[in-house]
């Protein structure tokens, strides 16, 4: 165990707010259950369908799932609601900034939610709660820095320090996709060109796939068709696999030279690329400042449930609402030299 609650905690609940561009997702737990090491058993979960385009009614939708998590409490204590989020809060004004979902951005929306719910609220970058909740009960469980790269739609990720997320001043640690490694590369919707994302995200293979073939896949199936000699458009797919995977060693590389963190966990839909792990460190070790790769390269251990048991974790550890004195750390870490 992290850390035996006290009196006062151990019957009280968090709630855990996941919200993602299609999907909407609501976890209820004891703080208690979050001190353990093993992922915890939602007492009440649910999914609902992010309402496209309007901000009114997804906020309305976050208070009411959080209102129905508090129904599941019963008479329990609820200390705090964890939202996980695309994009960043900007530190200058409280608003939301660089998230992928556009009806999001310059929007209260920390605020906002806050009002309705009339609870505290801790809001963070939805890769964020991803890499906390896999360093915490996941693939990076016990070692003392982790790096979430997200390789989804777009590119992300989130750094973890012996158990605590870590942020930057700007708000933006982690923000590994906008890593702009070829200035006369492709435009990147973040204004800039040749980001790491245009290439590493799921729609950057699939661009690059149509501009050089003609042809139209999904990323998944490109990676499928270039095991499967049978398939039509093999000798395509190969090309563009050996493609992706060499600039998944300069972009990975990249992030090891400047961080050096002790596990990588991948995370989105070309996280269950077998390639990427059998194939990957190699490229990834051509590029890097070292004569040899000692971080792992991991693929995630808990799904798509990272995002809410992230979101509950944040509000877990909040001031005066951590499980016990020592709940915000996690039990041990591994160093360098014990793994």
């Amino acid at each position: 165990m992290r850390g035996q609650p006290n009196s006062t905690d151990d019957a009280a609940w968090v709630i855990g707010v996941d919200l993602g561009g299609t999907k909407t997702e609501v976890a209820a737990l004891e703080v208690s259950a979050l001190a353990s090491d093993d992922l915890p058993v939602a007492r009440y979960r649910r999914r609902a369908p992010t309402p496209q385009g309007d901000y009114a009614r997804t906020v309305g939708l976050i208070a009411e799932l959080v209102a129905e998590a508090r129904t599941a409490a019963g008479g329990a204590l609820v200390k705090g609601v964890g939202l996980g989020t695309p994009g960043a809060v900007s530190r200058r004004d409280g608003r939301i900034k660089n998230s992928n979902s556009q009806v999001l951005n310059g929007r209260p929306l920390l605020a906002d939610v806050q009002a309705l719910v009339e609870l505290p609220v801790l809001i963070a970058n939805d890769a964020n709660c991803f890499a906390l909740a896999e360093a915490t009960y996941g693939a990076g469980r016990g070692a003392e820095v982790v790096a979430g790269i997200i390789l989804g739609t777009g590119m992300g990720g989130g750094i973890v320090v012996r158990g605590q997320v870590h942020e930057g001043p700007q708000g933006i640690a982690g923000e590994w996709g906008h890593l702009a490694l070829d200035p006369r590369g492709p435009a990147c919707p973040c204004g800039q060109r040749g980001c790491l994302e245009t290439f590493l995200s799921g729609s950057g293979m699939e661009r690059r796939y149509r501009e050089t073939t003609g042809r139209t896949l999904r990323a998944q199936t490109i990676w499928a068709a270039a095991e499967d000699p049978s398939h039509p458009e093999h000798h395509l797919a190969v090309l563009a696999c050996n493609d992706y995977l060499a600039w998944f060693g300069r972009g990975i590389a990249s992030i090891l030279n400047g961080l050096d963190p002790d596990v990588i966990v991948l995370g989105g839909g070309l996280s269950q690329v077998s390639r990427l792990y059998r194939d990957g460190p190699a490229r990834v070790r051509a590029h890097l400042f070292s004569d040899e790769l000692t971080t792992p390269i991991r693929p995630p251990l808990l799904g798509d449930a990272a995002g809410v048991f992230g979101a509950a974790l944040l509000a877990a550890r909040a001031p005066g609402v951590r499980a016990g004195a020592q709940g915000s750390e996690p039990r041990s870490f591994r160093s360098r030299n014990e793994k």
